[in-house]
Order: structure tokens, then C-alpha cells, then sequence
């Protein structure tokens, strides 16, 4: 077996001195010490929804269907599900013709999470023949909030995202992968006498996607809308063919 020579050992042993003095050192001058902690918990995620298929569905089995994701407002929360159709793509019939629409519904005291989103977006596009590269989210006032953080944070699952009178985190498109984040069109719209969310937090919210280099960023500001800005917004045709413009 062959020797080691005590000079190769040399540098190793003084860096495990070095590491060990270094710990300890660190531990004597701030009274801390490096610990460690782990759990295993079962997550369950379970959310009602509203699904709504277009005309012609079933006519082709080989046909893909565009899909709306539609987060609703803090007034939908609670467990009556039908809440959830008093606004947005739910109740307009050109967007029930075109896409598949699903709606899910937030529990009372809840806000949007993105880890539900995602799994109930999976498990949709598991049942019906979705298209998966023509997957639009959209959202008012905190459901405007779950399309920032959503959209953001996963934006390579989205074709295109169109948040309403909402806001978001600074922190989200700053940590986002920035060539996914680029690639995300936007269309943001907001009430220029919100007295609920300050149209400053969807002006923020723009001005990051266009610092980081987004390349379709579109913001529409409604000059005499307080916080209803939705209902302009989905009774208008072009917000539904912008989206189907869009493809990843």
C-alpha cells in the first residue's frame, strides 16, 4: 500500500485546524451556534371551481382548447361557489365560447396560493385536452395580486397574463428567471381613482417587467374608474383576442 507523503497531508490538516478554529472562533464571538432542522408534514390542496367548456367541445377529439385561469376579488371568498361567476370570464359569453374557463374559488380569510394554482392548473390539464401553450391567467383586485405572483413566478406556464387592480411583490420579478420573464406579455388595467389599491401598484408592477426586460408590457389606465375597473375590462372583446394572439 502506498505511503502518503506528509507533505500532501500538511496543507489538508491545517485546513481542517483552520475550518475547526474558525467554527469555534465564530460560536465564542457571537454566542450563536449552526444548527439544523427538518419536518415532514402531508400537504393537502383542495379547491372548488367553476368550469366552464366552449361551443364545440367534443366535436374533434384531437382538438387542443385554449384555457382562461380566472382569479376572483376578496368579496368571492367563503364557500358558495357560484360567487365566484359574479365577475370576470365566468359571466361573459365570449369568453365561455372560446376557451375553457376554470375558476376556483379562495376559502374565507384566504389569499391566493400559487402552490393550489398550480396543482388544480395540473390536474386540469390532465383531464381536458388543453392546450398547453395557450394557458392565459387573469384576475381582479386580490385575485389582480395572485395573477402578479403567479404569473411572475412561473411565467413559463402562462401564454399570456392580464392582472386587474391589483399589485405585487418587488421581490417576485426580482428573483424570476429573467429570459422566462421577458418572454411573458402583459396587459395590466387599472382605475385611475382606485380608492382601494392605488393605481401606483400596477404602475410598479409594470415598470419592473420593463426594467427586466419585458417585451410586450401594456397598461391600461381607466381616468374616471375607481376600483371597479374589471367590468370595462372583460366586456371588452380585444382583451379576449390579445390573448389568443399569444403563444408559448
Amino acid at each position: 500500500m502506498p505511503k502518503i507523503s506528509s507533505i500532501l497531508l500538511l496543507p489538508l490538516l491545517l485546513g481542517l485546524t483552520a475550518c475547526h478554529t474558525l467554527k469555534k472562533s465564530n460560536a465564542m464571538t457571537t454566542g450563536q451556534t449552526a444548527q439544523k432542522f427538518s419536518i415532514e408534514r402531508q400537504q393537502v390542496l383542495a379547491a372548488d371551481y367553476l368550469l366552464s367548456l366552449p361551443e364545440g367541445y367534443g366535436a374533434d377529439a384531437t382538438k387542443r382548447w385554449p384555457l382562461i385561469l380566472f382569479l376572483h376579488g376578496a368579496g368571492e371568498r367563503g364557500t358558495n361557489i357560484w360567487l365566484v361567476a359574479k365577475h370576470g370570464p365566468p359571466k361573459i359569453e365570449l369568453a365561455k365560447k372560446e376557451f375553457i374557463i376554470v375558476s376556483p374559488q379562495c376559502p374565507e380569510g384566504k389569499i391566493w396560493s400559487n402552490d393550489l394554482l398550480l396543482a388544480l392548473l395540473e390536474d386540469i390539464e390532465g383531464k381536458y385536452p388543453v392546450d398547453t401553450k395557450r394557458v392565459y391567467l387573469t384576475g381582479l383586485s386580490m385575485g389582480g395580486f395572485g395573477t402578479w405572483s403567479l404569473g411572475l413566478s412561473h411565467p413559463e406556464k402562462f401564454a399570456a397574463i392580464a392582472p386587474i387592480c391589483g399589485g405585487g411583490e418587488l421581490i417576485t420579478p426580482l428573483l424570476a428567471d429573467r429570459a422566462k420573464l421577458a418572454s411573458l406579455p402583459v396587459w395590466a388595467f387599472h382605475g385611475a381613482k382606485d380608492p382601494v389599491v392605488p393605481v401606483g401598484e400596477t404602475e410598479r408592477m409594470v415598470a419592473l417587467m420593463k426594467k427586466y426586460g419585458a417585451a410586450e408590457v401594456k397598461l391600461t389606465i381607466y381616468p374616471d374608474a375607481q376600483h371597479d375597473s374589471w367590468t370595462e375590462t372583460y366586456a371588452n372583446p380585444e382583451l379576449f383576442e390579445w390573448f389568443l394572439k399569444h403563444s408559448r
